[in-house]
């Protein structure tokens, strides 16, 4: 099984591993499990196969499967089969940052699809409840904008 510590003491990649657990999963809104497998895959030198994330996380086929995809969604993990094989193997993107980013900019704007609907629909609403939809409209817009600016500042600045 690959490692995802390299030549790293074990002890200090493991508390690691539990740190992006904590932290990672408690900031994007994920359950511990799927913080701890970015953990394991962005330390791991090799895309690593299911039974090898369950065994590195000690985890049931069932977690690791909803976790897997819970990361691919997000934009930070990436399955795929290598040449010659016919499992598939996951492996931390080099672009997870960017995806990760292209994830939220896509959640937002979807966000606002669903203001710009209730901005149509919501047009026979008293005033109050219009002008919470129009705020919603107005933050939305506001948010898609910066979004998609910091995308494309964060992509320069990678290629720069």
């Amino acid at each position: 099984m690959p490692s995802p510590a390299g030549d790293h003491d074990p002890g200090d990649v493991n508390a690691l591993i539990d740190d992006f657990g904590l932290h990672i999963g408690r900031a994007m809104g994920w359950p511990p499990m799927a913080g701890r497998t970015a953990g394991v895959l962005m330390l791991s030198e090799t895309p690593m196969t299911m039974a090898e994330l369950r065994r590195a996380l000690d985890a049931s086929k069932g977690s690791m499967s909803e976790t897997t995809r819970l990361l691919m969604v997000s934009g930070t993990v990436r399955r795929f089969k290598e040449p010659g094989s016919r499992q598939y193997v996951y492996e931390w993107r080099d672009d997870a940052w960017t995806g990760c980013l292209q994830h939220q900019l896509e959640q937002t704007t979807e966000l606002l699809t669903l203001a710009e609907n209730a901005r149509a629909r919501g047009a026979g609403l008293p005033g109050r409840q219009r002008g919470r939809i129009r705020e919603m409209h107005e933050y939305y817009t506001f948010m898609v904008r910066r979004l998609e600016a910091l995308l494309g500042e964060y992509e320069a600045s990678r290629d720069g």
